[in-house]
């Protein structure tokens, strides 16, 4: 019995096979996410993942990139376009429920969850710079207000920004764990009653 060959088909669209290996990656962590998983979600050999992305590393660091445009992206628009950092707190809290349990996508948030039980230095590092410019980003956010008199003096920006994001991240574990839009939503409300 004679079987194909495994190659890159002729009409193979890199962004879709992106897309695929997000999701991948989105459900099951890098650790868990095998290149043999990758070959068969995605439909091609192993020596065409490794033309089309590089290695496993590589790909999972530009899925991460462009989960985080597509997918993702929400915090860093409110932050841009709320005139406030509480204006900027609430609309992620209002957001977040609905983004961390949408039809048809995994659940949960990638940069959240994508280093769970990976052993690899360099991926860990990567997450945590992503998270951490989360509540960079946030804190400046914060700096600003209380310059402006807008917020208290007496607020340390980076804690309000890091409770912020925690907030954010046990919304995303607990849509992975089945937590209902409903309720997540009332969580979301109560964790902006703590903004001062």
């Amino acid at each position: 019995m004679v079987t194909a060959a495994r190659g890159r088909p002729r009409s193979f669209d890199r962004d879709a096979a992106l897309d695929k290996a997000i999701r991948l990656f989105w459900r099951r962590g890098y650790e868990a996410t095998s290149v043999r998983d990758l070959t068969e979600e995605l439909g091609i050999g192993a020596p065409s993942l490794y033309s089309a992305f590089g290695d496993k590393q590589q790909l999972f660091t530009e899925a991460l990139r462009v989960y985080d445009e597509k997918y993702g992206g929400f915090i860093d628009r409110a932050l841009a376009d709320e005139p406030t950092a509480k204006g900027a707190a609430a609309r992620v809290f209002a957001e977040a429920p609905e983004r961390y349990t949408r039809r048809d996508l995994p659940t949960g948030c990638l940069i959240v969850s994508g280093d769970a039980g990976t052993t690899s230095t360099e991926i860990i590092e990567h997450l945590r710079r992503m998270r951490d410019s989360k509540v960079d980003a946030f804190a400046a956010k914060i700096r600003a207000d209380i310059t402006a008199g807008r917020l208290p003096a007496d607020i340390d920006p980076r804690a309000l920004g890091r409770y912020t994001m925690s907030a954010l991240t046990g919304l995303a574990q607990a849509a992975r764990d089945g937590v209902t839009r409903a309720e997540l939503d009332q969580v979301a409300e109560i964790a902006l009653r703590a903004w001062p």
